[in-house]
């Protein structure tokens, strides 16, 4: 396996009841690469298997078949060195309401092995803006503070890949803001982070590469640009001067029109015809541009139309 590969799934199946009249298909031969010191968004509708393919990695739950390597390391015969090297961040907030932040903290770097000098937890709860509350019981925090917690304690033994399932969830924008601002300087450092999410617009903006699966299987794989470019259209809104315009150089162009109160849209594929091309006809119309607008394909179109089955 190559050096830049920091998880390889190969044929990763996991069945629930099998051989049962209840037998469900959760996870289909999923196979997928996660590049070190990448962000890789996982991404898919509600029941689709993103959680159980995090639960398989942090070994909650056990797979039905298939071979996982972390770091070349097998994770069925490497299990134990394998934890050390990925923090999990769980969706559901399981916190000991009756611990503080620095003792929950602490304990965790202990099950890890992290010597007394070498821990950072007040370090980790400053970064994510828990120190006010690092002597707080862990029943008093807030939902978001208790997501931050569980990212914290993810972070205690310094791992090289980071997951977390659905780490906005309860959190206001703010801190949302300042969570993927951490998760960022993170990976700068050079660790690999997983995430999945429902936001799909900090997936577009923060994922190097993203698979989408639904129904347990693996719709595609790619960089985010690319998976972008699967709905090959953009959109152009153009905000009008004046009505005394002539459309005929625009309509003998391959695109769509419509004018809708003040403004022309035009939709086009860029794989059929250059925006310049566009603009040219434009100029022949005779029209007075107010402004104009280019609506680029989002992360959301192209979701939406994998996974509208």
């Amino acid at each position: 396996m190559s050096s830049d590969v920091a998880i390889s799934v190969r044929d990763l199946n996991k069945i629930y009841g099998v051989g049962s009249k209840n037998e469900k298909v959760a996870l289909n031969n999923i196979s997928l690469q996660v590049k070190k010191g990448s962000i890789f968004g996982l991404l898919g509708p509600n029941g689709a298997g993103k959680s159980t393919f995090i639960n398989i990695l942090a070994d909650l739950v056990r797979k039905t078949s298939g071979h996982i390597d972390i770091f070349g390391m097998s994770h069925d015969e490497k299990l134990k060195d394998v934890k050390k090297l990925m923090g999990i961040v769980p969706q559901e907030l399981n916190i000991d309401p009756f611990f503080t932040p620095y003792e929950l903290l602490e304990i965790q770097a202990g099950l890890f092995g992290v010597p007394k000098n070498n821990r950072r937890t007040n370090e980790i709860l400053k970064l994510l803006a828990l120190e006010d509350k690092s002597h707080a019981y862990a029943r008093t925090l807030s939902g978001g503070m208790r997501r931050r917690l569980l990212i914290a304690k993810a972070m205690v033994h310094n791992p090289e890949i980071l997951i977390l399932d659905e780490p906005t969830a309860g959190v206001d924008v703010e801190l949302r803001a300042n969570l993927w601002a951490n998760i960022n300087k993170l990976n700068n450092e050079g660790k690999t982070i997983i995430i999945t999410t429902h936001y799909l617009h900090e997936a577009e903006e923060l994922c190097n590469e993203i698979a989408i699966i639904d129904n347990g299987n693996l719709i595609t794989k790619d960089t985010t640009s690319n998976i972008k470019s699967l709905i090959d259209r953009k959109q152009i809104i153009i905000s009008l001067d004046s009505k005394n315009f002539n459309l005929d150089p625009i309509m003998g162009l391959d695109v769509e029109c419509e004018i809708n109160s003040d403004n022309l849209i035009i939709n086009y594929k860029p794989s059929e015809i250059r925006f310049n091309k566009i603009l040219d006809a434009l100029r022949l119309s005779n029209i007075q541009i107010k402004d104009l607008t280019i609506n680029e394909t989002k992360l959301e179109d192209v979701f939406l139309k994998l996974t509208k089955n």
